[in-house]
């Protein structure tokens, strides 16, 4: 799942980045609202974590224009206010969660993968498609019962799957949500990782090639 993080400490940004890499994201980051306001309206995000107090666009106005231009994949403010009137302006402006500083690394990871459940229209933290469960909390798949070992790129793939059941995935989609925008993948690359990923599965059609479209995760 590919992540925008707006944070112009650069410090912070980068230990946000740490350790949201660390739990399986794909992150980008930006240390300004024109920035971050531009990124947010030409790529494909799943989430962002966004700082309210930033230079030359501040986060409200940031995320009011992601919002106007139909970009809706949810918002984790991060800001040093805690009046509730500066919350409840984050909250009509478009936020899905807040979160005051100081805070827990850990607690942005959780909250970020609580919003995404959210999206993918389950409540609950464990994600299921047939045999294959994914404790999204953990970051850990289960294959019929028995632990499934994933490289990083499979975590990611197989995930953005799991969040996207029954949906027409192509390759140019998942891409843009498991590398960084850095990186441009050949399509043998992504061919690859979903063939070792069946492979590992045991169950060919559980990820279906639709041809010359993407790719399918089956749900019964």
């Amino acid at each position: 799942m590919r992540i925008l993080v707006v944070e112009d400490d650069v410090a912070l940004a980068a230990q946000i980045q740490h350790a949201l890499q660390a739990a399986g994201f794909v992150v980008d980051v930006e240390h300004d609202g024109e920035a971050a306001a531009f990124a947010g309206s030409v790529e494909a995000y799943d989430a962002a974590v966004l700082d309210l107090g930033l230079p030359r666009k501040d986060g409200l106005t940031v995320l009011r224009d992601w919002r106007e231009a139909d970009r809706h994949w949810p918002v984790l403010v991060l800001t040093a206010r805690n009046r509730w009137s500066d919350k409840l302006a984050g909250f009509n402006a478009g936020a899905d969660d807040y979160l005051t500083k100081p805070f827990m690394l850990e607690e942005v990871v959780l909250r970020l993968r609580a919003m995404l459940r959210r999206v993918s229209g389950s409540g609950s933290a464990v994600l299921r498609a047939g045999g294959l469960e994914y404790d999204v909390a953990a970051g850990r798949f289960v294959w019929q019962g028995q632990g499934l070992q994933l490289t990083a790129q499979e975590h990611k793939i197989l995930a953005y799957f799991m969040h996207h059941p029954g949906q027409l995935l192509t390759r140019t989609a998942i891409s843009e949500h498991v590398y960084a925008r850095d990186l441009d993948p050949d399509s043998n690359t992504l061919d690859v990782l979903i063939g070792r990923i069946r492979r590992k599965l045991g169950a060919p059609d559980l990820l279906v090639t639709e041809r010359g479209q993407g790719f399918r995760l089956k749900v019964d």
